[in-house]
């Protein structure tokens, strides 16, 4: 028998962490055969941002995701990341929902739930493993590996203490930054195996060039699974090669005893299914020790990067890997790790494009400051606090606790819609996409996000068939253009955001004709078509009492109705930006005599969405 067994991430943080979760179940199925008969000890195929990323944008549905490669892989354990009280969504959800999301989980096809919490807060995972034995599967407890002038090996031994006497089945150290060192790992594997009797997993992501070390030396101190990718998903943010560990340990001791040359045939499968995704390819593909600073994580960094590249702010990355370090100091240093890698990240991100610290603050940051993801590590800054929520009390107690139970008010709101208590819970995670996604698949209208074809990279190098960055010459004179960022595309008028010469400016641009884009069959030019709801369109700000968005989003709740008295930095709107929301707040104290942004809205920052006049 193998005295190190491999966990293969490739259908899960293997291409989360380098094409942003982008990888259809399709292009997963024709593999499955092949990866089933490697004998990995399991396949870590679902959890983390695959069920977020196949509602929002590849249009599936993940359960059917789950059947499919349960059916598809009948020898191997299926693996799962689970947030704990979070499950797969960005708050905390109540136990009645917590525990039948287990259970379908495990109906469906999960054996191995890797249940973590990004506090660390035990009291955040105790129900998830509680339900994970119910069902009769493997519980595996985890410890979220961070570094801080609160983190030790003493604490982290007495979170795997805490996960041991919970019932879990093994321990795993989740590296999920590349921060573990070679020496540490030995260290701390050495002391959890003497403090627990549980057989322990090492994850470590590859960005900062220390996880193949990092693993052999766990390996050298007694851990006896390790995750690893196979080559055509792994490195960079990702994480090691399942082929270069399985040759390093093979002849000795602990040899892997898999089959180089499958693993080898499975990864030119999938380095050409990699070509099909270049469009979302992260930036962060190779070693980047800057992450031994900012700490942000491998599953994160390519979505932040195509999600600042969305609001046209990709050169702002430098900026925000900067203040990251800061706003984690700031929240008492929480481990990075969804959600709290995003909440620290989206509110870094804004930080940095509002041009002032903490002048936008997320919902979520707020909701942490209160205490409602868990105890924060370290000390949290007293002035950040203030300012994000001002005097309200902060939760002491297990935040589930001030939850009663939800599954039959969710069921009630989307009665008609769900078919199943599945669909249920996947409005349950994400109620805005996860209602618009069930109304399209009963209209039969579900779609998938567009692939553009290859060849385009060849020009581009990037997903774009046009430049965003170019000079023009006008009357002699030579002009250098950098497009940041564009505003709604239904309006008569399209805003875009330009640096000229260096200098901010604002354009808008009028659509006489469209041209339809290669591979249409069409290149026809034709007249525009009216756009929707141009005569309604939102009025550009241009006084104080007009309310704007910091950032470009969408509009998920308008808080105010016209009439209504405010004061200044009340709630007007809700905006999702960057997967967070962000509340807007008045400006001014007034009375709201015009909103004119509805639920459902695309807006940018140059749109005033509600106009506020004195009093």
């Amino acid at each position: 028998m193998a005295k190190v067994h491999i966990t293969d991430l490739v259908l899960r943080d293997g291409h989360q962490s380098l094409i942003a979760t982008r990888m259809q179940t399709a292009d997963m199925l024709p593999i499955c055969g092949k990866l089933d008969s490697v004998g990995f000890w399991s396949l870590e195929a679902w959890g983390g941002a695959t069920f977020d990323a196949c509602v929002r944008f590849l249009r599936e549905d993940p359960w059917e995701r789950l059947r499919k490669l349960r059916r598809a892989l009948p020898n191997t354990r299926i693996q799962m990341l689970l947030r704990g009280q979070n499950l797969l969504g960005y708050r905390n959800y109540s136990d009645d929902v917590v525990r039948a999301f287990v259970q379908k989980s495990a109906d469906n096809g999960v054996d191995v739930f890797r249940v973590f919490d990004a506090m660390n807060d035990l009291r955040n995972l105790r129900v998830s493993v509680e339900a994970v034995k119910a069902a009769g599967k493997h519980a595996e407890g985890t410890v979220c590996y961070t570094t801080s002038p609160v983190h030790n090996i003493p604490h982290f031994v007495e979170l795997a203490k805490g996960l041991a006497a919970m019932g879990c089945d093994t321990i795993a150290i989740k590296d999920m930054a590349g921060l573990l060192t070679p020496y540490t790992a030995f260290e701390l594997v050495q002391a959890i195996r003497a403090a627990t009797d549980l057989p322990i997993h090492t994850h470590s992501h590859a960005t900062s060039g220390l996880a193949h070390m990092t693993h052999m030396k766990a390996v050298e101190a007694g851990a006896t699974i390790i995750d690893t990718c196979v080559g055509a998903f792994a490195e960079g943010a990702s994480h090691p090669t399942t082929q270069s560990l399985v040759a390093a340990l093979a002849g000795t001791e602990y040899d892997t005893g898999l089959s180089l040359p499958l693993i080898e045939e499975i990864s030119a499968y999938f380095k050409e299914v990699r070509k099909k995704y270049w469009q979302f390819e992260s930036a962060f593909a190779g070693t980047d020790t800057r992450v031994l600073i900012n700490q942000v994580p491998g599953g994160m960094i390519s979505n932040l990067a195509n999600q600042l590249k969305e609001q046209g702010a990709l050169d702002k990355m430098d900026a925000v890997l900067e203040e990251i370090p800061r706003v984690r100091e700031d929240l008492g240093f929480p481990p990075l790790v969804t959600p709290t890698s995003q909440i620290v990240g989206t509110q870094a991100a804004l930080n940095v494009l509002t041009g002032a610290r903490y002048k936008s603050v997320t919902n979520e940051v707020k909701l942490y400051l209160q205490g409602r993801y868990g105890k924060a590590p370290g000390h949290i800054n007293e002035e950040v606090r203030k300012i994000a929520i001002g005097d309200l009390d902060v939760t002491t107690c297990r935040p589930a606790d001030l939850l009663g139970d939800e599954l039959d008010k969710l069921r009630g709101e989307i009665e008609g819609l769900a078919k199943s208590d599945e669909d249920v819970l996947t409005y349950a995670m994400f109620p805005e996409i996860g209602k618009t996604w069930l109304q399209e698949r009963a209209a039969g209208s579900l779609k998938p996000e567009q692939l553009l074809p290859p060849g385009a990279s060849e020009q581009d190098n990037g997903p774009r068939y046009a430049a965003d960055e170019f000079k023009i010459t006008l009357h002699g004179e030579t002009y250098h253009i950098k497009l940041s960022g564009s505003g709604r595309s239904d309006a008569a008028q399209r805003p875009y955001f330009v640096s000229i010469d260096g200098v901010s400016e604002e354009v808008l641009v009028e659509s006489l004709n469209e041209v339809a884009v290669s591979g249409s069959g069409d290149s026809t030019p034709r007249k525009a078509a009216a756009a929707p709801g141009a005569a309604g369109q939102k009025p550009r700000a241009s006084h104080p009492g007009h309310v704007t968005a910091a950032m470009p989003g969408t509009v998920v709740d308008v808080l105010v109705s016209i009439g209504q008295t405010v004061k200044a930095g009340d709630g007007v709107l809700v905006i999702e930006a960057m997967k967070m929301e962000n509340e807007v707040q008045a400006p001014i104290a007034g009375i709201v005599i015009s909103i004119f942004a509805k639920k459902g809205d695309a807006v940018t920052p140059d749109m005033a969405l509600v106009e506020i006049q004195p009093e």
